[in-house]
């Protein structure tokens, strides 16, 4: 590796504690990720040195993915070195089948993580090094990813919402220096054959490329590390600036398409990324980003566009807005009808949603109409509804359009009838002929969609 300059040797219990402390509520429960590697057998020796210090209950968790022959030891001797710790190691078994499509190192990342996520503590301490960040940095880099993934991995980060906080103690370190600690105190670990494969994506990286480069440029690992950070601070301000720019251009929950084309293409792009990443929770980079913009740039605002943006995500125009739809959802079957059961809440699953009746007086449907039975069906064409007492009866096409229903979700709203007649409509209304008098027992109903 990068051995033509030796690092400066680092104060590790300290560097340990400053990393944890700002994390590290009294009485937290603080959990360390033990493969039985060196890196995590070192952090574990420096966590539990800590205890008398800090008010923390500590454990370990040792993730069991079942790809080596030798899993079974390593489980076995996570739990040993726990043990003379003085510390409990679980173990977990995970079926990394579940994420194949990410490969075998992603696969096993993803179940790893999944692990931590469930595990119910509040702190999660992983022992990724300086060495690991100039990796992950080299691996994202011929993965062509943006300013975040080139970031690497960060100090800290919530594992989903209300999930545990991880935290990387090490990452300022080398691991040369955790090599010198472990020998120092006569620690033992395990190495895992993957490691010096070739055809994994991080072991060429350590042994091919890194090498090359140290010899190109000594201290790679630690310029490396730096830009990093730099790339962090960099996507810090990207997400700064583009919270800044959607508030500016969204309108209730979606973007203003014209807001969004009125701002700078590297700045839009942005906007989407941010506004991408908060409501599909996916990342959304490349020739998917650019068609997006392409295609909100046409020179026809009316234009019907959609757009597929992976992980099953949808983009489309509607109104002058930007619409998505997350995940695909079957149409209903032909001819769908359901009777009302009654209920107060009534789910409606083929719809991909439900009706919620909320007794009121003076509004909403009258209840004695309501009462006398009542069936959801869809839009067959033709129906016209009177919204207004007095005023004419008008197709029901022309009312949802004036109520910006998008074209491809009007074919899924449910459609009330009582006695045979169309008595109420989703995002419309009350047939007037059938609300409820002033003062008298009603019912308002909600068409309430499944969130997507």
């Amino acid at each position: 590796m990068d051995g033509s300059r030796k690092p400066r040797p680092s104060d590790l219990p300290a560097v340990v504690r400053a990393g944890l402390a700002p994390h590290l509520a009294p009485g937290a429960r603080l959990t360390v990720g033990l493969s039985g590697g060196l890196d995590s057998v070192v952090l574990l020796d420096l966590v539990a040195s800590l205890r008398t210090a800090r008010d923390f209950r500590l454990d370990a968790l040792h993730v069991h993915h079942g790809l080596s022959p030798a899993a079974d030891a390593w489980a076995e001797h996570a739990v040993r070195v726990a043990r003379r710790c003085g510390v409990e190691c679980r173990v977990e078994r995970v079926d990394c089948r579940a994420h194949r499509r990410l490969g075998v190192e992603g696969g096993a990342r993803a179940a790893r993580y999944a692990a931590y996520a469930r595990s119910g503590t509040n702190v999660v301490a992983l022992a990724h090094h300086r060495d690991d960040q100039a990796e992950t940095l080299l691996v994202q880099l011929v993965r062509g990813a943006g300013v975040a993934g080139l970031a690497g991995m960060p100090q800290a980060r919530r594992l989903g919402a209300g999930g545990p906080l991880v935290v990387r103690p090490l990452l300022g370190v080398r691991r040369a220096e955790l090599l010198d600690h472990a020998r120092a105190q006569g620690l033992e670990w395990v190495e895992d054959e993957s490691n010096a494969d070739p055809r994994r994506t991080r072991s060429f990286v350590r042994h091919r490329v890194l090498p090359a480069l140290a010899a190109l440029r000594p201290g790679v690992v630690d310029a490396l590390a730096r830009s990093a950070g730099h790339a962090a601070e960099a996507a810090e301000i990207a997400e700064a600036l583009a919270g800044i720019d959607t508030a500016a251009c969204l309108r209730e929950e979606r973007l203003a398409v014209a807001l969004l084309l009125a701002l700078p293409p590297a700045r839009a792009r942005n906007v989407l990324r941010w506004h991408l990443a908060a409501h599909a929770g996916t990342a959304v980079e490349g020739a998917a980003l650019d068609e997006l913009l392409r295609q909100l740039a046409s020179p026809r605002p009316d234009a019907a566009i959609r757009v597929e943006l992976g992980a099953g995500i949808e983009a489309r125009r509607y109104a002058g807005e930007l619409w998505l739809e997350l995940g695909p959802v079957p149409g209903p079957p032909v001819d769908y009808a359901a009777r009302w059961p009654g209920d107060r809440e009534w789910a409606l699953p083929a719809l991909g949603g439900r009706l919620r009746f909320d007794l009121v007086a003076g509004e909403g449907l009258a209840r004695e109409v309501l009462e006398q039975g009542a069936e959801v069906r869809l839009r067959r064409g033709g129906e016209r509804l009177q919204v207004r007492a007095g005023g004419p009866r008008r197709a029901l096409k022309d009312l949802l359009q004036e109520a910006q229903v998008p074209p491809w979700e009007r074919g899924r709203l449910p459609l009330l009838y009582c006695g045979g007649e169309l008595a109420w409509v989703a995002r419309v209304g009350v047939n007037a002929r059938f609300a409820t008098r002033p003062g008298e027992p009603g019912c308002r109903i909600a068409w309430e969609s499944a969130p997507r």
